[in-house]
C-alpha cells in the first residue's frame, strides 16, 4: 500500500498525497521498446577501439597478478568466475590510474573473515583532506560481482572526502571460496548460503575501524564458534595478511556509512540497522527490511543461521536512514510485457517512512541491476548515466547522515536529473530524465533548515495510472534548480575521479 503522509508543517516544503483508486494505464510497446534500448547506453563507452585495446591489457595484467598470488600465498583459494579480473569483471579499467596517476592513494588489503576465508580488499581515501574522515564500507553483490566493479563509487566517495573500503565477500572475487577446519563450509556457496554479505560486511566494519592500538582479530565463527584469530595473526606476522587498516589514522570512528549491491544490499539493509557503530546505509537494488532471515521465495534469500551465537539473526528496529535505488529493469535485464506495479520498488523504503526513519527510492528510467555494477561486456546491459546519479546520491546521502553537511539537502533535492543533457543525447525520444516513467520515486527526509521534504513521486506520468486530480501538476516542490545545488557544471564521476589529488 502506498504510504499516506500526514500532516505536515506550513515550513516544510512537501506534499500529502493520499492515493485512492487509480485507472488502469494501457501498456505501450513503442515506448517499451525505446526505454529497454536504454540497457545498451553503457556499451558506447565501452565498445570503441581505444577502451577495448585498454581492457584486454588490462584482463591480461589482472589474470597474470592473480596467478602470482596463488603462487606466493598457496593458502588462497579464490578460484571462481571473477577471480582473474578478466574482461567483464575488470569493472571501469580507466580507474585503474588512481594511484599510480596520483588521484588518490589506495592500499590492498587482506584479512580473515569469522569463516576462516581469506578477504581480499582495498582502502581508498586522498591526500588532500581533513585529518580525520568518515568511512564508508561497500559490499559487493553476487556471483560476477567483484571489488573493481564498486570502484566507480569508491573514487568518487573518496574525493567527496571518505576513507572507503571495498572488498570481496567470501567466494568473491579474490576472496577464498572455503574456510578454515570445521568452519570450512561456513559461507559456502555464498549465494545460497548468505553469510558472506551479512556476516561478511561486519567482518569488513570491525577490520575496518581496527588500528595500531587495536589490530583486526576475527570474530568467533557462526557454525562452531571457532576463533581463526590464530589465522589472522600468522599470516599478518608472515606478510600476508593486513594487521589493521593502513589508513585508520585518517579514520572518524564515530561516523560510518554502509553501501551495497544486490545480496550486499541486503546485507548493508541489516547490519546497518543492527550494528549501532553505523549511521546510515545506501542499498542499490534495493532497500530490504532489518531481519536476516529472509522470506521463503524472496531474492535475495537472507542468509543462514548462526548456531554458535543465534543473537545474531535477530532483526533489528529500524532507526537509521536508509536510501534505496533501483532501476527499470532487474537481472538478466528482460523487456517488460504489461504495465508494471508503479508501487513495486518503493515499498521497503515506505516501510522505513513509516517507521519515522528518513528514506527514499529512486529508479533509474531505462536502467538495469547491472548500472550498479560497473561492468564492461555488451551481455551486461546499463544505462550512459545511471552510475553517475548513482554516486550523486550515494554521496549526497552520506554527506547527510554520516558526514553531517547541511548543505547535502540542495543536492538530495537537485532538480539537475529531470534534465541532464548527455542522458538526452542518447535517448531515443531525447528525454534527459532520469527517473523512471514507470516506477514511483520517492523521497521523505527531514530538512536541516527545519520542516520535510515529503514526495511521493518525483516523476508524475501519464505512462502510470493517474493520481488523484488534487496532485499537483509536475513534480513536487521543493526541488533546488541546479545552479543553487553547490555543483558547477556537469556531474561526472570519471572527471571527479581522474582529478588531481589537491
Amino acid at each position: 500500500m502506498w504510504r499516506r503522509a500526514p500532516a505536515i508543517a506550513a515550513t516544510a516544503v512537501a506534499v500529502l498525497l493520499v492515493w485512492g483508486p487509480v485507472a488502469a494505464t494501457a501498456f505501450d510497446p513503442v515506448y517499451e521498446a525505446k526505454n529497454y534500448s536504454k540497457t545498451l547506453e553503457r556499451a558506447r563507452i565501452y565498445m570503441t577501439p581505444s577502451y577495448q585495446l585498454r581492457l584486454r591489457k588490462q584482463s591480461l595484467e589482472n589474470t597474470n597478478q592473480a596467478a602470482l598470488a596463488l603462487l606466493r600465498d598457496p593458502e588462497r583459494n579464490f578460484v571462481n568466475l571473477c577471480g582473474n579480473g578478466f574482461d567483464g569483471c575488470a569493472g571501469d579499467v580507466r580507474l585503474y590510474d588512481w594511484g599510480p596517476k596520483g588521484y588518490g592513494i589506495v592500499k590492498p588489503v587482506l584479512f580473515t573473515a569469522r569463516s576462516g576465508a581469506t578477504l581480499s580488499g582495498h582502502v581508498w581515501a586522498t591526500r588532500a583532506g581533513p585529518a580525520r574522515r568518515p568511512g564508508i564500507v561497500i559490499t559487493n553483490g553476487s556471483v560476477q560481482a567483484d571489488e573493481q566493479m564498486y570502484w566507480y563509487a569508491a573514487q568518487a566517495l573518496a574525493k567527496a572526502g571518505y576513507v572507503v573500503l571495498t572488498f570481496d565477500p567470501q567466494g568473491q572475487g579474490q576472496s577464498d571460496i572455503f574456510g578454515e577446519g570445521d568452519d570450512r563450509l561456513e559461507g559456502v556457496p555464498a549465494q545460497t548460503d548468505g553469510r558472506p554479505f551479512f556476516d561478511g560486511t561486519e567482518d569488513a566494519i570491525d577490520f575496518f575501524l581496527s588500528d595500531a592500538a587495536h589490530p583486526y582479530e576475527p570474530r568467533p565463527s557462526c557454525e562452531t564458534g571457532t576463533s581463526h584469530a590464530p589465522k589472522q595473526d600468522r599470516r599478518a606476522a608472515a606478510g600476508f595478511d593486513t594487521a589493521y587498516n593502513p589508513f585508520a589514522g585518517m579514520v572518524d570512528r564515530e561516523r560510518l556509512g554502509l553501501a551495497g549491491h544486490s545480496y550486499g544490499a541486503s546485507g548493508v539493509s541489516y547490519i546497518g540497522q543492527w550494528d549501532p557503530r553505523v549511521d546510515a546505509v545506501v542499498a542499490w537494488d534495493n532497500l530490504s527490511d532489518a531481519d536476516p532471515n529472509g522470506e521463503a521465495g524472496a531474492f535475495p534469500p537472507g542468509e543462514r543461521g548462526c548456531p554458535a551465537d543465534p543473537s545474531q539473526r535477530t532483526a533489528a528496529p529500524l532507526t537509521k536512514p536508509a536510501l534505496g535505488m533501483s532501476a527499470d529493469y532487474f537481472l538478466p535485464p528482460t523487456p517488460n510485457l504489461s504495465q508494471p506495479n508503479p508501487e513495486a520498488k518503493g515499498a521497503e523504503s515506505v516501510a522505513y517512512s513509516d517507521a519515522g526513519v528518513d528514506s527514499g527510492e529512486l529508479v533509474i528510467r531505462g536502467g538495469s541491476h547491472l548500472d550498479f555494477s560497473w561492468i564492461p561486456n555488451p551481455g551486461f546491459g546499463a544505462s550512459l548515466r545511471g552510475a553517475d546519479m548513482i554516486d550523486w546520491y550515494t554521496t549526497a546521502w552520506f554527506d547527510k547522515y554520516v558526514k553531517g553537511d547541511l548543505s547535502a539537502d540542495s543536492r538530495l533535492l537537485s532538480d539537475r536529473w529531470f534534465d541532464d543533457a548527455r542522458e538526452a543525447a542518447v535517448d531515443p525520444d531525447g528525454d534527459g530524465n532520469m527517473f523512471s516513467r514507470y516506477y514511483r520515486s520517492r523521497l521523505d527526509i527531514g530538512l536541516a533548515a527545519g520542516g520535510r521534504f515529503d514526495c511521493e513521486d518525483i516523476r508524475p506520468d501519464p505512462m502510470r495510472p493517474a493520481p488523484p486530480s488534487t496532485y499537483p501538476a509536475g513534480s513536487c516542490p521543493g526541488f533546488v534548480p541546479r545552479a543553487e545545488d553547490g555543483w558547477p557544471g556537469e556531474y561526472d564521476y570519471l572527471a571527479i575521479a581522474t582529478s588531481p589529488d589537491s
